[in-house]
């Protein structure tokens, strides 16, 4: 049974070799880029002020997050 899955597997059209040569050279050109992020300082394709930007609002998103907590468990109190 196995043994004509694999006589037809070899046979389909899916696994042309032709197809495949461009999907293995991919991965090269994606090193390079991500060599050359690495080279010009930058992380994600963000400049050091962005990363700043964004490290600010998870901090601040994180403050408010644990402030809500604690009121929503009573362990602070609104002075009200």
């Amino acid at each position: 049974m196995f043994d004509d899955l694999r006589k037809e597997g070899d046979n389909s059209p899916f696994f042309q070799q032709e197809e495949i040569e461009p999907l293995l050279d991919a991965p090269a050109k994606k090193k390079s880029a991500a060599a050359k992020a690495r080279k010009s300082g930058k992380f994600l394709g963000m400049t050091a002020f962005q990363r700043f930007f964004i490290a600010t609002l998870f901090m601040i998103m994180i403050v408010f997050l644990g402030v809500a907590v604690l009121l929503l468990t009573n362990k602070i109190a609104l002075p009200i």
